[in-house]
C-alpha cells in the first residue's frame, strides 16, 4: 500500500485543526481566569488554588471513537477504564490524587445493559484511582447518534499540595528523559483504525471482520486495540511526592511531539532517541494497512510510550529500576519553544 502523510485527515481527523481551535478559543478562556487559576492554556488539565495550601486540578475528556469498536465488538467495559485512566493521567501531570469523577453516556437509545457494562468499567477504575464516583449524566438522543452506538466522557478532580504541585519549574537543561511503556493505543487514533477495519467505511465493523486481522497481528487484534489505556497514577505520585519525578507529559493525540512540550517550561526543549525501542506489533499493523508514514504515526499515536518524565540525571538508575519496564528515552535540552 502507498504511505501517505495524511492518513489521520483522511480518516476524518484534522490534528491542525484541533490545534488552530485551541488558539482561537484561548483569548475567550484566558478572560475568565482570576489569580486562583495557576495554569495556563495549553496543559493537560486546570489548577484553581482554593487557599494557601490547596490547589484543586480537574481535566474532560472522551473515549473518542474507540467507543464504536468496543460497542462492535461487545466489549463495553473497557472503555470505561479507558475513561477514568486517560483523565485521571491528566491531572497527574501536576502531581495531584484523583478524589472523584463525573461521567457522561449519550447514546439514540439506551440499553440498559450497555450503559451497566461502561459503568462497571468506570467504578473499576475509580476504585483503581482511590477516587469517587459522585454520579454523572445519561443521556437518549434520538437521532444523533447511529443505531448501536453511543458516546462517553468524563470529568475528573483532583488535589494536590501547592507546594509540590508540577507546573515546569523544576526542570532543568540536562535532566533525563524517561518513557513509561502504553497497554496499546489506548484512546488515540482510532478514527484511523476503524478506517482500515472496514476498508474506508466499505464493510460492516463486526467481531469476524476485526478477527481476520488476527493472523497478520500474530494474536488477538481486538485484545490489542481494547487493551484499557493504562494508568500511572500508582507508579508515579510517590515519585512526585519524594522529588524525584519533576514533571510528567502524558503522551495521547499529537503523540510525543506536540505533549512532551507541554510539560517544558519557557526557553527549553527536548531530544528524544527513537531508536531506544521498537514500535509494538499493533502498531506496525496500523502503519501498515493504514499507509501511514512513520512521521505521522508518531504525530497520531502514543506509539508504545505513554507517559514521559523528567528526572535529574543522579536520580535516573533509581527511577528507571523502581518503575520496572521504563526507559531513558532522551534529554531535555536548552532551547526550543
Amino acid at each position: 500500500m502507498t504511505t501517505s502523510s495524511d492518513a489521520y485527515r483522511r480518516a476524518g481527523v484534522d490534528i491542525e485543526s484541533g490545534n488552530l481551535t485551541a488558539r482561537m478559543i484561548r483569548s475567550a478562556v484566558e478572560s475568565t481566569h482570576g489569580p486562583e487559576v495557576l495554569t495556563r492554556s495549553g496543559l493537560f488539565s486546570g489548577a484553581y488554588a482554593l487557599d494557601d495550601h490547596r490547589v484543586l486540578v480537574a481535566s474532560a475528556d472522551s473515549v473518542g471513537t474507540k467507543v464504536r469498536l468496543a460497542a462492535a465488538l461487545g466489549r463495553n467495559s473497557s472503555v470505561g477504564i479507558d475513561l477514568v485512566n486517560h483523565c485521571a493521567n491528566d491531572i497527574l501531570t501536576t502531581g495531584a490524587t484523583p478524589i472523584f469523577f463525573l461521567d457522561y453516556f449519550a447514546s439514540s437509545r439506551l440499553v440498559p445493559e450497555v450503559v451497566a457494562e461502561v459503568m462497571e468499567g468506570v467504578a473499576a477504575a475509580c476504585r483503581e484511582a482511590g477516587c469517587a464516583l459522585l454520579g454523572g449524566e445519561t443521556a437518549e438522543l434520538p437521532g444523533l447518534y447511529a443505531p448501536g452506538e453511543y458516546d462517553l466522557a468524563g470529568f475528573i478532580v483532583g488535589v494536590v499540595e501547592r507546594d509540590r504541585m508540577l507546573d515546569g519549574t523544576r526542570v532543568r537543561a540536562g535532566d533525563a528523559l524517561v518513557a513509561l511503556p502504553s497497554s496499546g493505543p489506548h484512546t488515540n487514533g482510532f478514527s484511523l483504525v476503524n478506517r482500515i477495519l472496514t476498508d474506508g467505511g466499505e464493510r460492516e465493523l463486526t467481531p469476524e471482520s476485526v478477527a481476520e486481522h488476527d493472523r497478520e497481528l500474530g494474536g488477538s487484534l481486538a485484545d490489542a486495540l481494547l487493551a484499557p489505556h493504562r494508568s500511572y497514577v500508582r507508579e508515579l505520585l510517590p515519585l512526585v511526592h519524594d522529588g524525584r519525578v519533576k514533571g510528567v507529559a502524558h503522551i495521547t493525540g499529537g503523540g510525543i511531539s506536540d505533549n512532551l512540550p507541554r510539560m517544558l517550561p519557557e526557553g527549553l526543549g527536548a531530544v528524544v532517541d527513537t531508536s531506544t525501542w521498537e514500535l509494538p506489533p499493533v502498531f506496525r499493523w496500523i502503519q501498515e494497512l493504514g499507509g501511514v508514514s512513520r512521521a505521522e504515526m508518531f504525530h497520531v499515536f502514543n506509539v508504545g510510550v505513554g507517559a514521559i518524565v523528567a528526572v535529574s540525571p543522579e536520580d535516573v538508575e533509581g527511577v528507571v529500576r523502581d518503575l520496572g519496564g521504563a526507559w531513558v528515552i532522551g534529554e531535555v535540552v536548552s532551547g526550543g519553544q
